[in-house]
């Protein structure tokens, strides 16, 4: 029981990765609050029962985020873990076809509501002695070939937003790491996996990893608990692939969109 009567905040709780963890650290002995923007939410607290309170809320949104933490610490006294997972993908456009009101929002929830999850969990996981705080960023954000521009840009900001938080918390023992997951079964690449299943081809999902396989949440989940857990006492400011291997070699077809040297 890693998280025996520890308060944890889950954001995104309501599928994929976010769903996953809740579940598991409540299995483990946390107090869960399940945070998400979805109604969705509501089912993954009913699925683990009185250790979990559900919120609807916009990671985003300061207000939003105030008012999740605040519920953690009048709920269960306190809070020992924020897991900072809600992001969304933005869909495939290419630099070109990238406005600034898509850019705007995708980095306004994936960067901004894991830094807001920073600025309003530490000081209250920082009263408890010590603690941690995990970020959802992505294989994306290690370089070029797993995602949009917009998502990538967005996701190598939490990478470094993990290492500058982990920084300027020194001395508060409230370490601060990333999860970098590769292409995962989730809410947000369903249309992925529905696809290939009903072609036959499900088998080529994931492919260009050394496993060759996409991966389940529950997976992330367990690579979210660990660097949550004492286990990982000592890590700090890390970003952790949990990738299949993809990001040891990041092996891409490229397009071109009409450049040409003159």
């Amino acid at each position: 029981m890693r998280f025996d009567n520890k308060s944890v905040i889950v954001t995104g709780a309501g599928s994929g990765i976010g769903r996953a963890a809740a579940i598991a650290f409540a299995r483990e002995g946390a107090r869960v609050v399940c945070a998400d923007i979805t109604d969705a939410v509501e089912q993954t607290a009913a699925t683990i029962g009185d250790a979990a309170r559900a919120i609807r809320m916009d990671a985003g949104n300061e207000d939003d985020v105030i008012r999740t933490v605040a519920l953690a610490v009048e709920a269960h006294g306190g809070l020992d873990v924020m897991f900072a997972n809600a992001g969304i993908s933005g869909g495939m456009a290419n630099l070109f076809d990238t406005d600034v009101a898509l850019i705007t929002e995708v980095l306004r929830v994936n960067l901004i509501g894991p830094f807001l999850a920073i600025k309003h969990a530490a000081p209250e996981i920082a009263k408890r002695g010590r603690g941690a705080i995990v970020l959802t960023a992505s294989v994306a954000g290690i370089r070029s070939g797993a995602g949009s521009p917009a998502y990538s840009a967005s996701k190598a900001g939490v990478i470094n937003l993990a290492q500058v938080s982990a920084q300027q918390l020194s001395g508060s023992n409230v370490r601060v790491n990333a999860i970098c997951p590769g292409l995962t079964e989730t809410g947000m690449t369903k249309p992925v996996f529905d696809n290939a299943r009903d072609a036959g081809k499900i088998d080529r999902v994931g492919r260009l990893n050394p496993l060759r396989r996409g991966a389940q949440p529950e997976e992330l989940a367990e690579a979210a608990l660990f660097l949550a857990s004492d286990a990982a006492s000592y890590v700090n400011g890390q970003a952790l692939a949990v990738d299949g291997g993809l990001s040891s070699s990041h092996p891409v077809t490229r397009q071109e969109y009409g450049l040409t040297a003159a």
